[in-house]
């Protein structure tokens, strides 16, 4: 099958932001990497069911969703490291601030509902206006909003957020960087 060039060009363009949005969902990268090349094996597969002038990345991650949400609802009879203890002791701790950083944000992130997590992902990490999530997840807009708003103020209490201050280095570090500005 030869794919037009334009929409080979949609596609590949589409890999990244897929791919981030399938870690995000399935917590684990070899999971998302297969999940995205099943993605793209059904897009071009059904190909002809695409609508020219409607928004490719948007279709594509609509096929994701639905593989994912196909294949969760086929594993849910397996027995899961509910606790993570198991997963915890696979892997090493982070030596880095930042890394630590990540890693609650990751935490935080994983404790939000899935409604709302995918929302967040959507339009916070992936770029989609509301409209764009709303098909993608097939619900009103409204609802898209409510979602998001939802998981920006649960994340910002997880992660004891009050304000933008929170965010990169804390107060010693600030005050050992500006008293070395000093001459």
């Amino acid at each position: 099958m030869t794919l037009n060039p334009s929409l080979r060009e949609a596609m590949l363009a589409a890999v990244p932001s897929l791919r981030a949005f399938a870690i995000s969902l399935s917590g684990n990268i070899d999971r998302a990497d297969d999940l995205v090349q099943e993605t793209l094996l059904r897009a071009i597969a059904n190909i002809d069911s695409f609508q020219p002038g409607t928004n490719m990345s948007a279709w594509m991650f609509t096929i994701l969703r639905n593989l994912f949400r196909s294949e969760y609802r086929k594993r849910r009879r397996e027995v899961e490291d509910t606790d993570g203890s198991y997963a915890e002791s696979l892997k090493s701790h982070p030596e880095q601030n930042s890394r630590l950083e990540f890693q609650e944000f990751r935490t935080a992130l994983a404790k939000l509902p899935p409604d709302q997590r995918e929302a967040l992902i959507l339009v916070g990490a992936s770029g989609f206006s509301y409209e764009e999530a709303a098909a993608i997840c097939e619900c009103a807009v409204g609802t898209i909003k409510s979602r998001v708003n939802r998981a920006r103020t649960r994340l910002a209490d997880l992660l004891a957020i009050e304000s933008a201050e929170d965010f990169g280095p804390d107060q010693s570090t600030r005050a050992i960087m500006a008293a070395g500005g000093r001459g």
